[in-house]
C-alpha cells in the first residue's frame, strides 16, 4: 500500500467550538468559523490523551487454557493541553475557565474538505493549572478535560465556504458598439378632450 506520510505538526488544526449540531455531531463550515470557533493550535505546546479506548471483558472456559474475551466498556482517556502562556493576553484562559463546556476538534489532516479526517470530542474543562519551573523554557499552563459523551470519529471536513461571485460591472472606456441598448424611459402627458353631443 502506497501512503503519503506526515508530521502532525504544521499540518493537524484543533479548535475549540462553542456549538456543534445536536444531531449530526459534525461542525459545519459556519460553526467552524468565529465567533463559534476558536482556533487553539498555535498556543498548544503538547497534547495528551484524546483517544478512545476499550475495556475487554476476559471470558476464559473449561475447554480450553486460552483465556478470550470480548468487547466491554468504551472509555475516553484522561485528555489535556499544555498552552504557552502569552506575558499579555488572557484570551485562551478567559476562553477556558474550570467547568467551560464546550467541543474540541481536531482536523487530523489539515482543512482538506471532504476528507474524512475531523474528530470531535464533546468536553467540559476540569482543570486548569500554571506550570511553575525554573529551567531555560517558556512558561506554560496544562488544561484538563473530562470527555462527556462519545465522541464523534472520522467525520468529514465541511465543505468550503462559497464566495458569491460579484455583479459585472459596465465599462464605459470604450466608444466601440458592443451590441448594448441603452433605454431611456420619458413620462408622456395625455391630454383627454371631450365633445358634448348635440
Amino acid at each position: 500500500m502506497s501512503q503519503q506520510r506526515f508530521m502532525r505538526r504544521g499540518i493537524t488544526k484543533i479548535f475549540w467550538l462553542k456549538e456543534v449540531c445536536a444531531e449530526s455531531k459534525a461542525p459545519t463550515r459556519k460553526e467552524l468559523c468565529a465567533p463559534n470557533a476558536t482556533e487553539l493550535t498555535e498556543a498548544i505546546s503538547d497534547v495528551e490523551g484524546w483517544a478512545l479506548t476499550n475495556e475487554a471483558i476476559e471470558t476464559p472456559d473449561m475447554a480450553s487454557t486460552f483465556t478470550s474475551s470480548i468487547p466491554g466498556e468504551d472509555k475516553a482517556e484522561d485528555s489535556s493541553f499544555t498552552f504557552y502562556e502569552d506575558k499579555v493576553s488572557d484570551d485562551v484562559e478567559q476562553l477556558l475557565p474550570k467547568g467551560a463546556k464546550g467541543w474540541v476538534v481536531f482536523l487530523r489532516k489539515g482543512d482538506i474538505p471532504g476528507s474524512k479526517s475531523v474528530d470531535v470530542f464533546p468536553v467540559q474543562v476540569a482543570s486548569r493549572s500554571a506550570q511553575y519551573s525554573t529551567g531555560n523554557e517558556a512558561a506554560k499552563f496544562q488544561v484538563s478535560y473530562t470527555i462527556t459523551e462519545p465522541p464523534a470519529l472520522d467525520v468529514a471536513v465541511p465543505p468550503a465556504a462559497t464566495k458569491p461571485k460579484p455583479l459585472p460591472v459596465p465599462s464605459h472606456d470604450s466608444d466601440e458598439d458592443d451590441g448594448s441598448v441603452d433605454v431611456t424611459l420619458v413620462a408622456a402627458a395625455a391630454t383627454v378632450t371631450t365633445h358634448d353631443e348635440d
